[in-house]
């Protein structure tokens, strides 16, 4: 018999690792701010440009709600677009408390609770999402480094500097086709895809070879969503609209501190900002902070004391922003952080 181990104890080596993440990244965030500084920078802003953060941090709930409506509306096409709109608020809720990004399980098995959809085909959806989300930024990145000659009075940079830029847009671009073509063989060939993974991991354990195909065959079960090219279309439009909003999110912000910068500008620098907010530590923290600086000085050239402030100040608004709508709507139906939390594990599991 296996003796029992406390929940606890059994995840202490998770818990010390993600803290040790986090004050790395946090430690380089800080390193090089003059924080007496901080203060006053933080505290030069426009009122009312200030305000208009907030509505623009919840943007992204409706526009993944209208994208994840696409691939839902398979199953059952009478889902109701609140269900969707608070199941993708208590996910981020649960992501901006816990860490491995829990969120992102708990939500799907949210909304299949709410709506009768089967758990395995709301996870499925979610994973097709990531590889969207992930493809999008990757052609936004590629394409605004390509066309760096045509705003280049804009951006001032070295020669050397531009040609790298161009092959790194390159190289953006290059992993959005990839990640498309791939996407397009595991739907076309899904079987045998299946079984050239499984022949591919057998020397793995049987676990770890079970978990690695399960993953791999509700991914494919979600690509069975897009019945037409128009249908794929439109979704891959709707991700745009997802990223395009997010990056309106920080264009304002940065009008508020009086940083003027052309919009196309942000693309780089929520490129960052997506990287750091990938690394599972509890509300991005860490990561963000350490990325979002990084872009804002490498890319647009900011003070570090500047940048570390406003840094700080767009993961407040948008922690807040997620926690109060996400604990207003648990409130409503007498549900805890805690319990989403456990839904996800158990899907996990």
């Amino acid at each position: 018999m296996v003796p029992w181990t406390p929940p606890m104890k059994r995840n202490l080596p998770k818990i010390v690792a993600v803290i040790v993440l986090m004050l790395v990244f946090l430690y380089f965030f800080g390193r090089s701010v003059e924080w007496k500084k901080v203060p006053a920078q933080i505290a030069d802003v426009s009122l009312p440009l200030f305000l208009l953060l907030i509505p623009l941090a919840a943007l992204h709930f409706v526009t993944r709600a209208l994208r994840w409506h696409v691939l839902v509306a398979r199953e059952k096409i009478n889902v109701r677009f609140r269900n969707i709109v608070a199941a993708n608020i208590v996910g981020f809720a649960v992501n901006a408390v816990f860490p491995s990004r829990l969120g992102e399980l708990a939500r799907p098995i949210y909304l299949a609770r709410k709506e009768g959809l089967r758990p395995g085909f709301a996870v499925g959806t979610v994973v097709v999402e990531r590889i969207f989300d992930m493809a999008t930024m990757c052609l936004l990145l590629g394409l605004f480094l390509l066309a760096r000659p045509l705003f280049a009075g804009a951006w001032p940079i070295g020669s050397e500097a531009g040609r790298r830029l161009a092959f790194w847009g390159t190289v953006g671009v290059a992993i959005a086709a990839a990640l498309l073509a791939l996407t397009l063989l595991l739907y076309f060939f899904r079987e045998r895809a299946l079984r050239v993974v499984a022949f591919l991991l057998k020397r793995l354990p049987e676990k770890a070879r079970g978990a690695v195909i399960g993953l791999l065959r509700e991914f494919i079960g979600g690509l069975k969503f897009f019945q037409s090219p128009s249908q794929l279309a439109l979704y891959a439009a709707l991700s745009f609209g997802v990223w395009l909003g997010i990056m309106l999110f920080y264009w304002v912000l940065f009008f508020a501190y009086r940083v003027r910068v052309p919009y196309f500008l942000v693309v780089p620098y929520v490129f960052l900002t997506a990287i750091g907010a990938s690394i599972p530590t509890p509300g991005m923290v860490g990561g963000f902070h350490y990325f979002s600086k990084l872009g804002m000085v490498l890319v647009l050239r900011l003070d570090p004391g500047l940048a570390a402030g406003m840094t700080l100040v767009a993961h407040a608004v948008q922690i807040a922003v997620t926690c109060a709508l996400g604990y207003a709507i648990l409130a409503r139906e007498g549900l805890t952080l805690f319990q989403l939390k456990k839904m996800g594990e158990s899907e996990r599991r």
